[in-house]
């Protein structure tokens, strides 16, 4: 099969905008469309092994993942399940980190189509580190919360119940007992910011009295357009939730 024939099967069955760039003998880049969770593309080469042709990342999938998390854990816990029964899935192996998927028949288009797919689903692993992280993060504002702020006049997860009785627009703690009640998020990323950022300016629209806050796990991590945008409509801020247990503290007792 030629390169130009190759090519075309691939973006028939699996997407447009796939193609090929020569490497050398037998040896093919393939750039997809595909991206991971941080704007990165898919590592894919296409070469000639043996008899047949194999689809690899050449290592990529697993490095690209030891950014975020210890390669070791790679291979135990929840993520081994995951990864194992994505590679048993999709037809890919692993061979000391190198992921590859092999081309029966000249199959190019439904082989890679597993591969992209198998691919993605492992690189997916990166969110159950994120996940714990976020959730320890609340439990220790909630921690917090509950030391400083007494159990009648506070409410984690709070929502307007009349006016939003889906819970779309939530407040992660509210402190009641006050003319004006202090609505406090705890922001962990952008896309937290992003949904407070939308929140109050709902609470805004519906013209209700509150006074906000907001308690970041590190607002450093937090994109310079997301911050500006929250910072228009948010009160009172703490950078980092570790490092103002005192300042918070300060702030919210003489309301108490």
């Amino acid at each position: 099969m030629t390169t130009a024939a190759m090519e075309q099967e691939l973006r028939r069955k699996v997407a447009a905008g796939i193609h090929l760039v020569s490497e050398g003998f037998e040896r093919y880049r393939v750039f997809t469309p595909f991206q991971l969770d941080d704007g990165d593309h898919l590592s894919i080469v296409l070469r000639k092994e043996g008899e047949g042709w194999v689809f690899s990342d050449e290592a990529h999938t697993y490095m690209h993942l030891s950014y975020d998390i210890d390669l070791a854990d790679l291979h135990k816990g929840a993520r081994q399940k995951i990864i194992s029964n994505t590679l048993s899935m999709f037809g890919i192996r692993d061979r000391e980190g190198e992921l590859v998927i092999a081309v029966p028949e000249n199959d190019y288009g439904n082989s890679l189509y597993s591969f992209v797919q198998g691919l993605l689903k492992i690189s997916d692993v990166s969110f159950l580190r994120r996940e714990r992280t976020r959730s320890a993060f609340l439990g220790d504002f909630q921690e917090l919360f509950t030391t400083i702020v007494p159990a009648d006049r506070r409410q984690f997860e709070w929502h307007d119940l009349e006016r939003d009785p889906q819970g779309k627009y939530t407040v992660d703690c509210r402190i009641n007992g006050m003319p004006n009640p202090i609505f406090v998020h705890a922001l962990a990323n952008d896309r937290r910011t992003r949904d407070a950022t939308i929140a109050l300016l709902t609470f805004l629209k519906w013209k209700m009295s509150f006074r906000s806050v907001a308690v970041f796990e590190d607002r450093r991590s937090i994109g310079k357009k997301v911050l500006g945008r929250f910072n228009d409509v948010c009160d009172k801020q703490f950078t980092n939730l570790s490092a103002s247990h005192e300042e918070i503290r300060r702030y919210l007792e003489p309301e108490l």
